[in-house]
């Protein structure tokens, strides 16, 4: 007695056992805990960056002047402080990570083809890749204070040279 989708499936990916006549799909104990593993990473991430948004959204929106603050010389002033870069960093990453982990799934789920789950993680993974390299390079070599700017435009702790 098998379900009418197994007939479907080109390569389980699980092994087959029968007990009493019924098929069920369990895995192994030799397979790795990277489903479960992911799943929890989903969980505990996004509660993280719950606060790390919300957090970020606060500075910028609540505290001071508001909306009407944010320019570069503000960029400038939180970047140049460490807590800021750690913290901007950590919500990069984590928010990078959480959304590819999750568009990993959604091909998992529903690209038919192991070739077009292939090519498409593969994108996947190159683009996060890269986003979360140039983030971070943005981050740690962002110059609050570049040479021969306009003065009124730079932060009010740069010194004019």
């Amino acid at each position: 007695m098998s379900t009418p989708l197994k007939t479907k499936i080109q390569v389980p990916r699980s092994r087959d056992l029968e007990v009493n006549g019924v098929k069920y799909n369990r895995s192994g104990s030799s397979r790795s805990n990277f489903e479960m593993l992911a799943w929890l990473f989903m969980r505990l991430s996004g509660i993280v960056l719950v606060v790390l948004v919300f957090g970020h959204l606060f500075v910028n929106l609540m505290v001071g002047e508001g909306v009407h603050a944010i320019d570069f010389g503000f960029v400038g002033g939180k970047w140049a402080n460490p807590f800021w870069q750690v913290w901007d960093l950590i919500m990069l990453w984590l928010a990078m990570l959480h959304g590819t982990n999750g568009v990993r799934t959604i091909i998992d789920d529903y690209a038919e083809r192991s070739g077009t789950r292939f090519w498409l993680k593969v994108l996947l993974f190159l683009a996060s890749g890269f986003i979360i390299l140039l983030g971070t390079l943005v981050i740690f070599t962002f110059d609050p204070c570049p040479a021969g700017a306009d003065p009124e435009l730079l932060a009010s702790f740069c010194h004019a040279a």
